[in-house]
């Protein structure tokens, strides 16, 4: 996942390869973010504010080695999770675990929320359930939290005199709410494995090397994250490869799909569609047309124009 850093943007575009609000007109758009304090900076990679305009009513996103969960703070939005589900509202938020298929998010003409980018494993000391449970189930903070602690919050956020006095509160809030988890220290430590590896590794050398064994490995990987460390690595490989491609320049398919270690061109292709929904082609070509429409734009994220 790209991480933002220490940087506080204002009015800015966001590099961020987890959430589809940040693609969005820098002019139309108030985006503040940064990094929280220890421990949590193990687990989440930016808590972030957005309020305005996006540039589209529905973006997709395809899934990615990362997590999400957002506390709404003005009209509803939608989520649906699949062509064969119903799209869903989500008034107060959500929470949005590791994810195998594309997600549609449906925005209202002005939304304003805070938020928190989090690292795959990231989640799971603030669930009352497995990431199992959750994984391609989008749902709501209040299913999570519960609705008097969720009210709660919003109206502090609500009332917060500004973006960073409302980081700090969601802040104190996930500290309040910190638990141990049993098995997080496996999980984090393999998952970064698999991510300096860019993917390319072998599972079974995981487990050989954590000194467990790979029915184990692959629980703990379903309790915390939601996915066992194939599809991790496996959602890490495309990932990083398609955030290789620049859709302003001519794409050499073949040598791309070769540099990442895909059986051939072919196979790439059937990856490219299981992850986005679109061909590598059609891909480039909606990327095209979001740098075309928002000049200036960097879409350095995920997310992709729907409509």
């Amino acid at each position: 996942m790209l991480s933002i850093g220490t940087s506080t943007r204002t009015k800015g575009t966001a590099s961020v390869a987890n959430t589809p609000a940040l693609a969005c007109d820098a002019v139309s758009v108030e985006y503040v973010s940064r990094v929280p304090r220890p421990p949590l900076d193990g687990l989440i990679d930016d808590l972030y504010y957005l309020e305005g305009a996006p540039p589209y009513a529905r973006l997709l996103l395809p899934p990615a080695p990362a997590a999400l969960l957002i506390v709404n703070l003005g009209a509803p939005f939608r989520i649906r999770a699949g062509a064969d589900i119903e799209t869903a509202g989500y008034a107060d938020g959500c929470v949005v675990t590791m994810r195998t298929r594309v997600l549609e998010f449906g925005y209202p003409l002005r939304t304003r929320s805070v938020g928190v980018h989090v690292k795959p494993w990231g989640l799971a000391p603030f669930l009352p359930m497995p990431a199992a449970e959750l994984c391609d189930r989008p749902v709501t903070l209040e299913q999570v939290w519960g609705r008097p602690a969720v009210s709660e919050l919003r109206e502090r956020l609500a009332a917060a005199p500004g973006p960073h006095e409302m980081l700090t509160l969601l802040e104190q809030e996930l500290m309040r709410r910190l638990c141990d988890t049993t098995g997080l220290g496996l999980v984090r430590h393999t998952s970064g494995v698999i991510a300096a590896a860019g993917g390319t590794v072998a599972i079974g050398d995981l487990s050989v090397a954590a000194g467990v064994s790979g029915t184990h490995l692959a629980q703990r990987f379903k309790q915390l994250i939601g996915v066992t460390p194939k599809r991790l690595a496996r959602t890490h490989r495309f990932t990083a490869t398609v955030f290789a491609i620049d859709p302003a320049g001519p794409v050499g398919w073949s040598d791309l799909a070769g540099a990442a270690g895909y059986f051939d061109q072919a196979h790439f292709g059937h990856e490219f569609r299981a992850f986005t929904g679109l061909t590598p082609t059609r891909y480039v070509e909606v990327r095209r047309r979001f740098l075309r429409e928002h000049p200036g734009h960097v879409l350095d994220g995920w997310s992709l124009p729907a409509d």
